[in-house]
């Protein structure tokens, strides 16, 4: 069938996935499709959701991560003191586990979106999060850290048995897929306490994202300094404990707000309809794809996606329009999503293929971002510390995070956007994308510093020992670089990604950005095996062999370098074909067409 014309009728329409019927007023002032509201509704929204709720989710984020960072922040030493790996071996293993925990977040946006919703998928994964710290603390008491103390860069651990390993291998595999399966979600679960339909909500909504991110650094300050401190002289097990303790606060604190936050119901299955969208191309290759006003689509201000708004018909993917034109036989039958989609079933799906370029473009550099966790870690423990046991890198990774959050979010918000507003006409100031393209030109220059405080760290080696003399204070440019990088690029990105998701799609959105860290985390993995195939041949170690003095890891990092730089000109070109989302009636024409206008001057 066509659309259907419009009827003799006022309705009042409430563009929100918490609302799952319109009331509409006939024109003989008959009313009916009374609306079924659910807790999140606007009625209630002095009772529910809100800035204090969403605080608590907040204070959540800030508790699992110092728990997260606990096991995190120090497992590349854990690896090389106490289970005895090699350098090059550890940063791989490292890399692919800390992509593995950002892997995990498209299973929990997932299961989020389609069948748990937010609540229930937060709860779930934060049990398991609990579960796989209890069990490293367990392992680590019980079975690897012997003779107690060992591993503190002094006392060598003896050798460990298989089953000891075997189940701290399992403990972080399983706060893997706990915390990766709950951030994602806890992040749109935050943005679901606002209601964008209130000028001063909506507002705090976009701060939401920055405020996340705090979160997440405050966080890690205490995991990259004092956990450090306990596990870096040898306390494994008390840092373990300290992180299951925070995490066993932090759900405590998450299941205290259940009577207040608001709550979005899960939209059913997104690969489903994705897949019925293809399949209807394919079924009707040969058709001619009809005009945007002859397309499919259901009547009234409902979506046939069940809690999720319409998205208006855009030209691209043209072809993609096949999945809606009607034929004779559709008129006749009932309709098979299989054979026909709605407009805002195609539409969901072009969104999809739409953010997949930028994010794409994204993965290089949480290559670079990873290194903070890995190399930075590696070249600071063979510099010389002033400050004793206390590693900077630990420390500064979070400080430097904080700071940057602090004073590129206000100078974001106080100079650039003012600024931007005057030179551009655009009264947001920079748009996402455009922060974006700013994180990746500042993780290119971190890469820089971290390569010319290698060449230095180099020409201060201690003969006949595996240090150097060159203090440790020379990381700071390269960790300030990666911080204030940090903030244009992954607030950006979760601003982004969340912003432009369809409804039924919000987790998903979400995780893109933890998906970006995860395949860069295996990028790096793969580029490390493969530079040490390539340059540790006959004679030659590597550029990053267990003795870095003897290795040249200053050319891997301006190979890094070199590839964000390249990356770079990918993604302009990828901002500047990007265009928004256009949801019905969302009543911010003015705005999508500003921030469609930056899009093209990234």
């Amino acid at each position: 069938m066509l659309q259907m014309e419009p009827r003799m009728a006022t309705s009042f329409s409430v563009n929100s996935p918490n609302v799952s019927a319109t009331k509409v007023i006939e024109g003989n002032g008959i009313y009916r499709d009374e609306p079924v509201v659910e807790k999140s509704s606007r009625v209630d929204e002095k009772k529910t959701g809100g800035t204090k709720i969403a605080s608590l989710l907040l204070l959540n984020q800030a508790l699992a991560t110092l728990a997260f960072f606990g096991v995190g922040v120090n497992l590349v030493l854990f690896l090389t003191r106490v289970l005895g790996q090699d350098n090059a071996h550890a940063a791989n293993n490292v890399s692919k586990w800390t992509g593995t925990v950002y892997m995990f977040s498209l299973i929990g946006a997932f299961l989020s979106d389609s069948y748990w919703g937010r609540y229930l998928t937060c709860t779930i994964f934060q049990l398991i999060f609990v579960l796989g710290l209890a069990l490293s603390s367990l392992s680590s008491w019980r079975y690897l850290i012997n003779p107690a103390g060992c591993g503190d860069g002094n006392t060598p651990c003896m050798p460990t048995s298989s089953f000891g390993v075997n189940i701290f291998y399992l403990s972080i595999y399983l706060v893997a897929f706990g915390y990766g399966g709950h951030q994602p979600t806890l992040a749109t679960f935050g943005a679901d306490q606002y209601d964008e339909k209130n000028p001063k909500e909506k507002s705090s909504k976009v701060a939401f994202f920055c405020y996340f991110y705090f979160a997440l650094n405050v966080g890690s300050l205490f995991s990259n300094t004092v956990l450090v401190y306990y596990e870096d002289t040898g306390k494994w097990t008390m840092g373990f404990l300290v992180s299951l303790a925070s995490a066993v606060i932090a759900f405590l604190s998450f299941l205290s707000g259940t009577p207040r936050y608001r709550y979005v119901k899960p939209c059913g299955n997104p690969a489903v309809r994705v897949a019925q969208v293809f399949m209807a191309v394919v079924r009707k290759w040969g058709v001619t794809p009809a005009k945007a006003d002859q397309l499919y689509e259901v009547d009234g201000p409902e979506s046939a996606i069940k809690g999720s708004r319409k998205i208006l018909h855009t030209d691209d993917f043209k072809f993609m329009d096949k999945a809606a034109t009607i034929k004779e036989n559709d008129e006749h039958s009932p309709k098979n999503p299989w054979r026909l989609c709605t407009v805002t079933q195609v539409e969901e799906t072009k969104c999809v293929l739409r953010m997949l370029p930028v994010w794409l473009c994204t993965i290089i550099y949480s290559v670079v971002f990873t290194q903070m966790a890995s190399l930075f870690v590696e070249q600071g423990d063979v510099m010389n510390s002033n400050v004793g046991n206390f590693r900077l890198p630990a420390a500064s990774m979070s400080a430097f995070d904080i700071c940057s959050v602090l004073v590129c979010t206000g100078i974001y918000r106080q100079i650039l956007v003012p600024l931007a507003g005057r030179l551009s006409g655009n009264h947001k100031g920079l748009s996402e994308l455009q922060r974006m393209g700013i994180g990746l030109i500042i993780g290119m220059l971190a890469m820089v510093a971290s390569g010319a405080t290698e060449i230095e760290r180099l020409r201060h080696i201690i003969p006949g020992q595996k240090t150097s003399s060159l203090s440790i204070f020379w990381q700071i440019p390269q960790y300030v670089l990666v911080g204030a990088s940090e903030v244009f690029m992954y607030v950006g990105q979760l601003e982004f990604f969340n912003g432009q998701a369809p409804d039924g799609i919000k987790s998903f959105g979400s995780s893109l950005c933890m998906a970006s860290i995860s395949l860069g985390n295996y990028v790096s993995s793969m580029l490390v095996n493969m530079v040490m195939g390539i340059t540790a041949r006959g004679q030659n170690r590597g550029w990053i062999p267990e003795n870095l003095n003897t290795g040249h890891m200053d050319r891997f990092f301006f190979l890094l370098a070199g590839l964000a730089a390249f990356d770079f000109v990918l993604y302009l070109f990828c901002a500047k074909w990007y265009k928004n989302i256009n949801l019905e009636g969302s009543g911010d024409m003015e705005d999508r067409e500003e921030h469609n206008v930056n899009s093209t001057e990234v």
